[in-house]
């Protein structure tokens, strides 16, 4: 009979336990960064978005496919309920026109503004990186006066060393976080040298935005920012913990992650990292 009671007890215990390891750890929009499918919108703009609704996908983030104007490729987005929430711009256009980039943001209807390339020579050096502090400074000043939110990409380069950390150290101290943030793009991090969960634990409040994919096993990094496309793989087949970083992401608030595949067989590897997400 006690030990009948006991038992009771015990799995009292743990159905709330069990209840709470079920509930799903991805629990956000489904999103996608359009470069994904840079191959495709050449061939249909409709028919890839139909492709990207298909596909359960809600919120995009990219720039108006070439060839449409931003009112058209807008009346798309609407018809399939598909949101852009990011756009990106080169770093040499918002630094030359920022106001052009503000223009064309507010028409798109998003609230980030992202730049994903410090335009370097060779290894990526203090000089490069102090100047794109200035630059983001001055960029990132005048889009949050316009109600815009400026990120910058990792691309893996910024890990190089540099005094008691790395340049990538130097740019999250030396950029107002009133006015730069960032977005972690964990495979680049972790092929330049990055931990993705570290660098949450340590500044986790300036990332805004997550670009979720995986890096082949077996694939060595380097500073480069630079890796055959062969080499992205679906969530959760590759080197990378993308649940552990999706975890602490979510603690720090972070609400949107785009799937960005930039393989030739990204419309394989795209439903079986959706697959992977909603199994989280």
């Amino acid at each position: 009979m006690r030990t009948f009671l006991l038992l009771i007890v015990w799995l009292s215990w743990l159905e709330p336990s069990l209840a709470q390891s079920a509930k799903p750890l991805y629990t956000f929009p489904l999103g996608v960064q359009t470069y994904t499918y840079r191959n495709s919108f050449p061939h249909g703009v409709e028919a890839t978005l139909d492709t990207i609704q298909a596909l359960g996908i809600t919120v995009l983030e990219g720039n108006v496919p070439k060839g449409i104007s931003t009112e058209a490729y807008l009346a798309m987005l609407k018809k399939r309920n598909l949101t852009l929430v990011s756009t990106g711009a080169s770093y040499e256009e918002i630094v030359a026109n920022p106001l052009a980039v503000v223009q064309q943001a507010k028409a798109l209807g998003v609230k980030y503004v992202m730049v994903a390339w410090i335009p370097h020579k060779d290894d990526f050096d203090w000089q490069e990186a102090n100047k794109a502090v200035d630059d983001f400074n001055t960029v990132g000043k005048i889009l949050a006066a316009n109600g815009l939110t400026f990120c910058y990409h990792i691309h893996g380069y910024e890990f190089m060393s540099y005094q008691q950390g790395t340049l990538f150290d130097y740019m999250m101290q030396h950029t107002n976080p009133k006015y730069v943030s960032y977005e972690l793009d964990i495979l680049w991090a972790h092929h330049g040298g990055g931990n993705p969960l570290a660098l949450l634990q340590k500044y986790g409040k300036r990332f805004k935005l997550l670009h979720v994919k995986d890096l082949k096993k077996g694939v060595q990094g380097d500073h480069s920012g630079s890796t055959p496309t062969t080499n992205d793989v679906a969530l959760g087949t590759g080197q990378i913990d993308v649940a552990g970083i999706i975890r602490a992401a979510k603690k720090w608030g972070i609400k949107y992650y785009f799937i960005e595949d930039e393989s030739p067989i990204q419309h394989l590897q795209v439903p079986q990292s959706i697959a992977y997400l909603k199994s989280l």
